[in-house]
């Protein structure tokens, strides 16, 4: 990603050198070209790199700003942001609506072991359902991103079926270390697929809920994932 911005202030070579390097320390920018007639800084960007940072490193007698109408992609920045959450508002509700229901079942006799244990089975047969309602749809996207789905085909399509197994066993309490060990190996390829997807910032489906909800992969893919590996651990242990 490539922004251009104003500089004033800027007055000779020295100028130029001393902003360069002002700039290169800023994480997030991979190349810098400072153009002293113009008055310019094109930046290259690896992410969004924020003004006030930028602001923050340039010595006080330069003056830094957004060149032309480039704040108009800064708005197009937020409204996709916006809109990410408003996909994933869905994923946002049924986590919220297992996570009162695992508290609500514990209710007279409160046992966070107990809590996280419901919630990780309801959280197996939920997203389990909506993985089945098109197994064939579900396997083609897990299969981007799975390491295990990678190198056997097969088990993308009986994912679901696997789900549902754990959500059972710890629902119904039955051989809860399996249940736990087996949740960390499952979910940990799984979350290691999510990382390196995330990483190379390609852009694909969450497979997470199916196909039934359009969600994008992003950062709540991870957390998701991490959030039920550290539950399954602190089980364990437990």
């Amino acid at each position: 990603m490539k922004r251009t911005y104003k500089i004033a202030g800027m007055t000779c070579n020295n100028c130029i050198e001393t902003v360069s390097k002002a700039l290169t320390n800023v994480d997030g920018i991979s190349d810098i070209k400072v153009d002293l007639e113009n008055n310019e800084a094109t930046l290259t960007m690896n992410h969004h790199v924020d003004l006030i940072t930028l602001k923050k490193v340039l010595p006080a007698k330069y003056e830094i700003s957004l060149n032309g109408n480039q704040d108009l992609e800064n708005q197009s920045m937020v409204s996709e942001d916006k809109t990410k959450m408003q996909e994933l508002k869905p994923l946002f509700i049924i986590l919220g609506y297992i996570a009162v229901a695992s508290f609500l079942l514990h209710l007279d006799n409160l046992n966070l072991n107990d809590v996280m244990i419901d919630f990780m089975g309801l959280f197996f047969i939920v997203f389990s359902f909506f993985k089945i309602l098109d197994v064939k749809g579900f396997a083609v996207v897990f299969l981007m991103y799975d390491p295990i789905s990678k190198l056997i085909p097969l088990y993308a399509k009986i994912y679901p079926i696997i789900e549902t197994v754990l959500g059972l066993m710890f629902l119904f309490r039955y051989k809860i270390d399996m249940a736990l060990i087996s949740t960390i190996i499952v979910l940990g390829f799984t979350t290691y697929g999510v990382s390196k997807t995330l990483l190379s910032k390609r852009k694909i489906k969450c497979a997470c809920l199916g196909t039934a909800l359009n969600l994008p992969m992003t950062e709540a893919t991870f957390i998701e994932n991490a959030l039920m590996l550290s539950m399954a651990i602190i089980a364990l242990v437990n």
